[in-house]
């Protein structure tokens, strides 16, 4: 297991029409030339890319979302504040919500810690890559959810178990010559398999959710990269399109989970096509997993949601799911249909 880490110095100084109590660490490596300069990521997996800001005179380290921050320009600041550097140095490990500059500005999950802490901070970049702030909050949230690489852990190679009989053998396990414990071990271990696999999980409990509707016919994920994630036919009607979308861990002040509901990249000449309009799919379905830890669902017409504040037929994308949403799913397909 290797790192790429592109590393700044964090520290605290008190600047004109800032606060007294920021940190910030500034993201430079020479001159300010204006360019964007992606992040490398090791396409087979086997380095880990850190973005990070370390204080060395505190002995603490705060780490971005490198997937999110690629491409960055430089000299750009990532702040935080007092208090999330005093709660590293009190727990030696901390993730938190940064907060935003301005109100449609991507959620992200900064996480710090103190160096006794930098495994761990190797291990939850590599095990979060590319994922949803939800889940990448949920994941530096609990330790027990990082897999140590199998060549880390000692003890030389795993032992093969005896090969099943062809009858019990899944037909992907059938097709690698491999067990089905093998499979799912090689997903675990390996970080883009595992983001693609875990991108699609919450689609597959939705269609499951789905799937049990009395009348429901032709349930399937759709693939790729469209608005729509789910369709399904309610009582032999029209495809109704569904998007997924899994919530923040970071419920709002009044206990309200919350979506931070906009696409990851704008186009350059049109800023607000990062946001959905309401005619993007007919329902949006808000996995609740992050907060909960269970894969239940709620549900919502966009015609519904609050419309965003500058952009003409788009909807906001701080999103509070209140009460209208919806658990029953089969009442807001029929509303949808």
């Amino acid at each position: 297991m290797g790192i790429i880490a592109y590393a700044f110095l964090a520290n605290t100084r008190l600047t004109k029409n800032r606060p007294d109590d920021e940190h910030r660490f500034q993201v430079k490596y020479g001159s300010k030339d204006g360019e964007l300069h992606p992040l490398w990521q090791d396409p087979f997996g086997l380095y880990t890319t850190l973005f990070v800001g370390i204080n060395p005179e505190r002995g603490f380290f705060v780490g971005a979302d490198p997937v999110l921050h690629s491409p960055t320009k430089f000299f750009i600041s990532v702040e935080f504040k007092e208090a999330h550097a005093a709660a590293i140095e009190r727990f030696g490990w901390h993730a938190w919500e940064r907060e935003r500059q301005g109100a449609d500005d991507p959620v992200e999950i900064l996480a710090g810690g103190q160096p006794t802490a930098f495994l761990r901070y190797i291990l939850f970049e590599r095990e979060a890559l590319g994922e949803d702030q939800g889940h990448r909050h949920l994941l530096a949230d609990r330790s027990d959810r990082l897999l140590v690489p199998r060549n880390t852990r000692g003890g030389g190679q795993a032992t093969r178990s005896a090969v099943p009989s062809a009858e019990r053998l899944h037909t992907l396990s059938h097709e690698f010559a491999m067990t089905e414990s093998e499979v799912l071990d090689l997903i675990a271990s390996t970080p883009y398999v595992k983001k693609a696999v875990r991108g699609s999980v919450a689609e597959e409990h939705l269609v499951r959710v789905l799937a049990r509707l009395p009348g429901a016919t032709d349930v399937h994920r759709v693939p790729g990269d469209g608005e729509v994630d789910v369709s399904i036919r309610l009582d032999g009607g029209r495809p109704i399109g569904i998007q997924c979308k899994n919530v923040l861990r970071q419920r709002s002040r009044d206990g309200l989970a919350r979506l931070d509901f906009q696409r990851t990249r704008a186009a350059k000449a049109e800023p607000c096509s990062r946001y959905y309009s309401p005619h993007d799919f007919d329902i949006v379905a808000a996995c609740l997993h992050a907060v909960t830890e269970e894969w239940t669902f709620k549900f919502a017409l966009p015609k519904t949601l609050d419309p965003h504040a500058t952009c003409v037929g788009k909807l906001a994308s701080n999103v509070r799911i209140d009460d209208r949403w919806s658990a029953d799913v089969h009442q807001v397909l029929h509303l949808a249909g």
